[in-house]
């Protein structure tokens, strides 16, 4: 059997083992992660072919699923010819692509090459959640791979620009925000010296975007009330200053750990990690909601199949009710930043019009900075497109 063939039969068994969970697993990364362990021959080249073949068929599901049982060498070769030409794909693609022309960059060529159209890539739902994501650029930019954002923790950052010409990748400063910083996909950034020294942290710049949107100010006090590993915390310590304070709180402890490393590896000794509410008055809290991801689509294709109306509802009372719990710790004049990285209403602009409408103390504040978007009167969607980031959503409420 030849390496090529070999590689069809893994790429389809792989799929067969997933299919059953698309629609209920969100876990879908590890769970392949899992079955790409179990086999001691995968070397970390054949784990990284086979996990993007695999996130391409996520991505494009509407259009490979239906080959994989009436001609699964068709859909071989259509999931190939979708897949990112990579140096760990390029021989797959090589030789499962014979006789088909170049793949075009745009996915309305894509679309109109093979005969589908690309509105059929998200769920019907989405219409009504979201419908500037079916417009030709947003559609564009959430079937491609993202690109690798980091944030600058250094204001000299001469040893790491060294360090990633070192490596060959072609790093870019952001045109919108300073000490934001792009890579290609594929670099391993977190691998580098310069990671481990704290000189910068990986984070998308829609994230960096959510809290340079808003007025946060030197000496101030904040609760980060679901702060995660805490990326937004790190960058919310940074911008407050050595005489302000981050609390960070977060029920997983696991979660807790990892934020309080990424800390001392910044070199900040502003913020306090914490798994308990602390009962204080604060000049702002930020609630960075759990939500739906699906602004990440790019990034966890997985998700557009394992997400309905009905989990958007149960998310957005989730948020309310976190919203609700934490509104009393912010002191009077100052405020609350809500922060989802979804794309849907439901968990953004009906959740700020609710609680708005049972908190008449609190009133929305227009973003200080709106990097091109348009903000409403609930807040500010940040559109993947415009700036090739991850779709997020974020508003801030003032207490009288």
């Amino acid at each position: 059997m030849s390496v090529a063939e070999n590689q069809r039969q893994i790429f389809l068994q792989l799929v067969a083992a997933l299919q059953p969970h698309w629609h209920t697993d969100r876990g879908l990364p590890e769970r392949l992660q899992r079955l790409l362990a179990r086999d001691r021959r995968f070397g970390s080249r054949d784990r990284r072919l086979y996990r993007e073949l695999v996130y391409t068929v996520l991505r494009f599901r509407p259009w490979i699923e239906p080959l994989i049982e009436s001609d699964p060498e068709e859909a071989v070769r259509m999931t190939a010819w979708l897949a990112a030409d990579t140096r760990d794909t390029r021989a797959f693609r090589q030789a499962w692509l014979t006789g088909w022309p170049d793949c075009p960059p745009s996915l309305a060529d894509k679309a109109r090459h093979l005969g589908l159209a690309e509105r059929d890539l998200l769920p019907d739902w989405m219409h009504e959640e979201c419908p500037a994501a079916f417009t030709e650029n947003e559609l564009e930019c959430l079937h491609r791979r993202a690109p690798l954002w980091l944030r600058l923790q250094t204001d000299t950052p001469d040893a790491v620009w060294a360090e990633f010409a070192g490596h060959d990748w072609a790093y870019e400063p952001s045109s919108v925000l300073s000490g934001a910083v792009r890579l290609p996909a594929e670099a391993g950034a977190a691998a580098t010296n310069s990671y481990f020294s704290g000189a910068f942290e990986v984070q998308d710049l829609g994230s960096q975007l959510v809290l340079a949107a808003h007025d946060i100010r030197p000496g101030e006090h904040w609760l980060d009330a679901c702060a995660g590993a805490g990326g937004k915390s790190l960058q919310l310590a940074r911008m407050v200053g050595a005489n302000g304070h981050i609390t960070a709180t977060d029920p997983r402890i696991e979660a807790l750990a990892e934020l309080k490393t990424r800390a001392h590896r910044a070199g900040l000794t502003n913020l306090t990690a914490t798994p308990k509410f602390p009962d204080a008055n604060y000049d702002g809290v930020l609630i960075d909601a759990p939500c739906s991801g699906t602004g990440t689509w790019r990034r966890n294709p997985h998700l557009k199949w394992c997400t309905t109306p009905e989990s958007l509802r149960q998310q957005a009372e989730r948020q309310f009710e976190i919203l609700q719990a934490h509104a009393p710790a912010v002191r009077p004049g100052g405020r609350l930043i809500y922060a989802t990285c979804s794309l849907n209403r439901t968990e953004n602009e009906a959740v700020i019009s609710r609680f708005l409408t049972l908190h008449p103390e609190f009133s929305a504040v227009p973003p200080i900075r709106n990097f091109g978007f348009t903000a409403t009167p609930a807040g500010l969607t940040i559109m993947p497109a415009r700036h090739d980031t991850d779709g997020f959503f974020t508003s801030c409420l003032q207490r009288a």
